[in-house]
């Protein structure tokens, strides 16, 4: 019993970041294509799916299960905490230039390293049917 108690709230910790729960800067961004810019280790933008808006709060530990705390939630900018369990923790300042256009600043520990740096995401298009979908 205790077991299962322990995995459901570790499922209430994960959904953190609801739809219904986003902040504005992020409610008012669409899933769907994004290309990603400042992304450290790639040569140029990349682009991928991105099934909730939310993983872009925590780009950096976006293929991990975490928890995040909405900070501040003042329009068009966001500022949001998250850990990761073992796998590290990060702040993200979040702010919605359009609807289709964000600028995330993160910094934190991923694998037991800090990380720094500043993305510009830019949604371009749906996703195509056949692509796996990031929704972490």
């Amino acid at each position: 019993m205790p077991n299962l108690i322990l995995a459901a709230s570790g499922l209430g910790a994960l959904l953190a970041l609801t739809a219904a729960q986003l902040p504005s800067a992020l409610a008012q961004a669409q899933p769907g294509l994004w290309e990603i810019s400042g992304v450290p280790g790639a040569n140029g933008p990349i682009r991928q799916c991105i099934g909730s808006v939310a993983m872009l709060a925590r780009f950096e530990h976006r293929s991990k299960s975490c928890s995040a705390k909405i900070l501040k939630d003042a329009g068009n900018m966001a500022l949001i905490d998250y850990s990761c369990g073992g796998a590290g923790f990060g702040h993200s300042e979040i702010e919605l230039l359009t609807p289709r256009s964000l600028r995330i600043s993160t910094q934190g520990i991923s694998g037991g390293l800090p990380f720094n740096y500043v993305l510009q995401a830019r949604r371009v298009d749906d996703c195509q049917k056949n692509v796996a979908v990031m929704r972490h």
